[in-house]
């Protein structure tokens, strides 16, 4: 791999890394995170002043570490929370950057967490033995600071972007009055045609899948090509040196084709505000499911941004005027959903 500006011993360290454990992962982001933060693209480019961040670990009920961030205005007061869900190829490490800021220079506290098995958390690279339990790390996550004297009277809301689009709907099930809206960004309610494999394909890895759950043999194009439309863009993934890139593990492929699966069935379960995005040329996930989404879920306040010639990843891949116009989409709903969540506060019971 080429990176514009690295010098080849640290590419060479950074190529032959064995992501597999997160120790390695936090030695190799350690060593590239100025890097990723000077690459020539418009979520890093973009200044935003007033704006704090913060890293920390947390041991969870389960034993693993977990690795978090949060951005928060320094001078503005707090409007809401906005819990971020992150993609199955991606981490709270890298594109996040530019998006948080963006939303906390707007008034808005954002927390994200790297699944287990991803970015700086603690788990096998990119394996998800289950779902459930996946969302269930996350609800202990959000849970935790929603209850911390300092947000409470806060509204707050769910942000996940395709896989983290999954993994918010499942959290919004298990939590269904707890939280005041949710964005979904291109989500994971059902894989295009595209990228799933053919049926018999799937019998011979659910067969594999008992013997070898962690084994990367499951089939897959290029996703980055598939999710990025601006070439250059597309090319800067791979600055994200920890995110996951290999061919998916047995199990976790069949854990998130089952989870989309379910979802599909799901639809008219979900009952909280929704605002969901997706771009029309998406080949990665489905936009008529993103339809359905919008014509089945019991939510009474919800809406649906459908973009022209937009690809999957509609916030890091698409042209900058498009990107900044789906983020001040974004920003107009969440103002206009906490006056909303404050008024509804108000209200005596």
């Amino acid at each position: 791999m080429k990176w514009e500006g690295v010098d080849e011993k640290l590419a060479k360290m950074v190529s032959e890394a064995n992501l597999d454990h997160a120790s390695e992962r936090r030695r190799i982001r350690e060593m590239f995170k100025d890097i990723q933060l000077s690459i020539d693209h418009c979520l890093f480019k973009a200044q935003y002043s007033g704006v704090k961040t913060e890293e920390f670990y947390r041991v969870n009920s389960r034993g693993l570490e977990i690795f978090s961030r949060r951005w928060f205005p320094d001078s503005l007061p707090m409007k809401a929370l906005v819990c971020f869900c992150h993609g199955y190829g991606d981490t709270c490490t890298f594109f996040i950057e530019g998006i948080a800021k963006k939303l906390a220079s707007s008034g808005y506290g954002v927390f994200a967490m790297d699944y287990p098995g991803f970015g700086l958390s603690e788990g096998l690279h990119g394996y998800i033995p289950s779902f459930d339990n996946l969302v269930d790390d996350v609800v202990e996550h959000y849970t935790k600071i929603k209850e911390n004297p300092e947000y409470q009277g806060l509204p707050s809301f769910l942000f996940g972007q395709s896989m983290g689009g999954a993994v918010a709907l499942k959290v919004h099930f298990k939590q269904p009055n707890a939280w005041d809206g949710a964005v979904l960004v291109a989500p994971m309610c059902k894989m295009a045609e595209d990228v799933v494999p053919s049926w018999p394909v799937q019998q011979i890895l659910i067969c594999m899948a008992k013997i070898l759950p962690k084994g990367k043999l499951v089939p897959q194009k290029d996703l980055a090509e598939m999710a990025f439309k601006d070439v250059k863009k597309r090319e800067q993934t791979s600055y994200n040196v920890i995110a996951y890139k290999d061919k998916p593990r047995l199990r976790t492929a069949l854990e998130m084709l089952r989870t989309t699966q379910e979802l599909e069935n799901q639809l008219q379960e979900v009952s909280l505000p929704l605002l969901i995005l997706h771009g029309e040329a998406d080949i990665v996930t489905d936009p008529s499911v993103s339809k359905a989404l919008y014509e089945k879920a019991n939510s009474k306040d919800k809406k649906l941004c459908l973009y022209k010639d937009a690809y999957h990843s509609l916030l890091e891949g698409e042209p900058d005027e498009m990107i900044f116009q789906i983020l001040d989409d974004i920003i107009s709903w969440l103002d206009e959903h906490c006056i909303k969540a404050g008024a509804s506060r108000s209200i005596p019971p």
